[in-house]
């Protein structure tokens, strides 16, 4: 006896929907075993630690220091049995591929890296649009005002401080750091004194802080690299509340800024009534053909800027005090240093800046050790060869691990002198890459 509803033979139906599923498991499957054929041709010049069938390389994450040393230069990294891309701890690789123009982020880090399309994840001719109009916003002459605008941020800090060791117990610092970073970024990108160091009830603040971490957490776990399992999962839920959230408020300091451009009528008002802020510039900004951004292109930098520049700094600022709280000895001669430029001030100016030698090489120091940015992930627009030979293909993925490029002996050892006139004369141009390199 046929089962029938609306006249429609049921059993048919799911038949039919059976060898339209088993059809589309068979091409997918036929569609990732080619593409697995060509990882491994485009990867066969690099020799790497062998995979698991299964997860490839996921569980030696974290061994590249170790890989490096058995596969000189770059080997290739598995992520499952279909995913791979190149790892690069070679200088004079990672200069022949930051060199080249044109790169786009990886597929991975694209999905997962920014809630905005931002200067950092465009490529082409639009890139080159907003960079041009972007570069006025870090001129010198802009940039002097922010060193107020910072120091005041981490007065706010340093007092917050003072209050909570009164008691001698130790505190956590990224957490602190991380807000004063983003009150920095805050007044600097569009003049908003949001109180976030001292008030954690602001939505916005909360909103940056939540998308900072989500996207932290989607890198870090792998099925969250697929977008349809993202987008309908919990936190891929409150990644687009907040994201909401986030540029609702950017879109409102955006309206009401033009809003008062156009009562003003004239640039050079605004310029003398306060500091220019990035918000002014990128506003002001119109290319050879008289073309501004858009109010969406104009969210995606100021949103770019706010989650990608706090978190960062962050992360800088935080290990160099954990490299100088381990070596004291190196934090008395930076006291030393700047107590020195300083005399009777108690603030830090612009010109003072290009004063702190010794305080710049514990810096870059601590940044060769700890870079805020491990890894830099692109995917490749045109073949490329490498200095001894080898090549990849177009399209393959690869990551110029920048932790790994100064790996000299003693690497964990804390030494400021690697940075002193005569030591950087003689080294690699690439050698050191703490933010990469290149037109990005």
């Amino acid at each position: 006896m046929k089962l029938l509803w609306l006249g429609v033979d049921v059993s048919r139906v799911l038949h039919l929907a059976a060898v339209f599923c088993l059809t589309c498991v068979l091409l997918k499957a036929i569609q990732l075993f080619h593409r697995r054929r060509e990882l491994i041709r485009a990867l066969a010049d690099f020799p790497g630690f062998p995979t698991h069938w299964l997860f490839g390389h996921v569980h030696e994450v974290g061994e590249s220091r170790i890989w490096m040393q058995k596969y000189p230069h770059a080997h290739p990294m598995w992520f499952g049995s279909f995913s791979a891309f190149l790892v690069v701890t070679d200088p004079d690789y990672a200069k022949v591929l930051l060199g080249r123009g044109g790169e786009r982020l990886c597929k991975t880090c694209l999905a997962c890296v920014s809630p905005g399309n931002g200067l950092l994840i465009l490529h082409g001719p639009k890139w080159h649009q907003h960079r041009k109009l972007l570069t006025p916003g870090f001129h010198y002459d802009v940039l002097k005002p922010y060193v107020d605008l910072m120091a005041e941020s981490t007065n706010v800090m340093l007092d917050k401080w003072e209050k909570l060791t009164a008691d001698g117990k130790s505190v956590e610092l990224f957490e602190h750091v991380s807000l004063m970073t983003l009150d920095s970024i805050m007044k600097c990108a569009f003049s908003c004194h949001s109180d976030c160091q001292t008030n954690r009830k602001n939505t916005y603040i909360q909103a940056v802080y939540d998308l900072c971490h989500m996207v932290h957490q989607r890198l870090r776990i792998f099925p969250y690299h697929n977008d349809i399992i993202y987008w309908l999962s919990p936190h891929g839920f409150r990644f687009r509340k907040a994201c909401r959230i986030a540029h609702d408020h950017t879109d409102k300091v955006i309206h009401e800024r033009k809003e008062s451009l156009k009562d003003e009528q004239e640039f050079e008002k605004i310029q003398k009534k306060r500091h220019l802020d990035f918000l002014d510039i990128l506003l002001c900004a119109k290319d050879e053909n008289g073309a501004a951004l858009s109010d969406e292109d104009l969210r995606a930098e100021v949103d770019t800027f706010m989650f990608e520049g706090h978190d960062t700094t962050a992360s800088g600022i935080s290990w160099l005090f954990y490299c100088l709280a381990m070596h004291p000895e190196h934090q008395q001669l930076c006291r030393e240093e700047i107590q020195g430029i300083l005399g009777d001030r108690d603030t830090i100016q612009w010109e003072d800046l290009a004063k702190m030698t010794y305080s710049t090489m514990c810096i870059k120091e601590s940044l060769r050790l700890y870079p805020p940015v491990p890894g830099v992930s692109r995917q490749l627009s045109k073949a490329v060869t490498f200095p001894d030979g080898r090549t990849l293909p177009e399209g393959l993925q690869y990551c110029v691990l920048c932790f790994i490029l100064l790996c000299v002996l003693h690497f964990q050892v804390f030494d400021p002198l690697r940075f002193s006139p005569e030591n950087v004369s003689g080294r690699h141009s690439h050698a050191f890459l703490p933010f990469s390199a290149g037109m990005r």
